[in-house]
């Protein structure tokens, strides 16, 4: 699908903008700061409206479109790649999921700047965030939520959450304010990804309001987070592939740039190839999902798998290159490694992702009994 003429002036803005995100990236993720500032531009830029659908009011970006820009601001900074998916997750999910009973509130509210965060993933229950396993408690006008969400990105900005928890047994989706009854559990001190400062959020009786429940996710919603996760990975490759580069023709050793080197062209030579793989396994998904093939999210799984993978590998070549040097906090190499290793963590993390795609491949079902 061809980028409408609208989309291609968004990239070229978010462009320009994550050419000055590059610079700062350094810096907030030494003071594990949130980069307010850049997500403000990203909004101001039209990136909010664009990602809302347009049945919403918003531009209905393409899930392609989406990508490549998810991609580029990862490839300057993926604290900011990742907040910005997060955000858009919980605010165009709660804007879709109540859309039938609160009407336009939550996509109006996304489309004024408020900031939104997804407070689904809980201490105990691993990859199964959509399958909460915390029970709240019915209370008038709703339910009553003990418990805790871990690694809510910038949650400590946010004006929403998106929180779900058992309802009368059955798994349910509400829009929060947070107020007193919301705590963070101040334990951020991470290896990556540290300017998302992605929080453990402690609940205590916190009202999850019946008027703000939403529906399921159904066919045919934006599945924000499936397709940003993957992006967020493979800009972490290509930024570490260039810091790669870089070094290895600028490094000179016994007078000759570490690129002459025959153990280094193939050890890139593999690297590169398969991080194009990953492109392109990653893009024909995109194009599934804008053209609503079902596959698209089989395959959304398979480039998040390979993109994690990719861009760990790229990273750790791009140490072995870099050296000494590339082990020092002045080095980009050591932040795109920590930062590629927290992609493999996010749900659905490498190992979970691996049993499902090869339970697929090998026709094996959930119900068979192990050996």
């Amino acid at each position: 699908m061809e980028q409408t003429a609208g989309e291609r002036r968004l990239m070229d803005r978010v462009r320009e903008l994550s050419v000055q995100f590059a610079t700062q990236a350094a810096g907030y993720d030494e003071r594990a700061e949130i980069p307010v500032a850049g997500l403000d531009e990203l909004h101001a830029a039209g990136v909010t409206r664009a990602i809302l659908p347009g049945y919403l009011g918003g531009g209905g970006l393409s899930y392609r479109a989406f990508g490549d820009l998810v991609r580029i601001v990862a490839a300057a900074d993926p604290s900011i790649a990742t907040i910005l998916v997060m955000h858009a997750g919980a605010g165009v999910g709660l804007a879709e999921m109540t859309h039938d009973s609160l009407g336009g509130l939550f996509a109006d509210e996304f489309l004024a700047g408020k900031r939104f965060a997804v407070a689904l993933s809980e201490p105990a229950s691993g990859n199964r965030f959509l399958n909460p396993q915390q029970e709240a408690v019915a209370a008038e006008g709703g339910w009553l939520l003990d418990g805790a969400k871990r690694f809510v990105s910038a949650s400590e900005i946010a004006d929403y959450l998106l929180v779900n928890a058992l309802a009368d047994g059955v798994p349910a989706f509400f829009g929060i304010v947070p107020d007193e009854t919301v705590s963070i559990i101040s334990i951020w001190d991470t290896l990556g990804l540290r300017a998302t400062r992605s929080q453990l959020l402690a609940f205590h009786k916190t009202l999850l309001p019946e008027s703000h429940r939403g529906r399921a996710s159904r066919p045919g919603d934006f599945a924000v987070i499936p397709a940003g996760l993957p992006a967020i990975s493979l800009g972490i490759a290509d930024a570490a592939l260039a810091a790669l580069v870089d070094r290895a023709t600028s490094r000179i050793i016994l007078g000759q740039p570490l690129s002459r080197q025959q153990w280094v062209q193939f050890e890139v030579a593999d690297a590169q190839t398969r991080l194009a793989a990953a492109h392109a396994l990653y893009e024909q998904a995109l194009g599934q999902a804008d053209s609503g093939q079902p596959a698209y999210f089989g395959n959304l799984c398979r480039a998040k798998y390979l993109a994690n993978k990719v861009a760990v590998d790229v990273a750790q070549l791009g140490l072995r290159i870099g050296g000494a040097s590339g082990f020092l906090k002045s080095s980009p190499i050591q932040r795109h490694l920590r930062d590629a290793e927290a992609g493999q963590l996010m749900a659905h993390s490498t190992e979970v992702l691996a049993g499902m795609i090869g339970k697929e491949v090998l026709r094996v079902s959930d119900d068979d009994p192990p050996s």
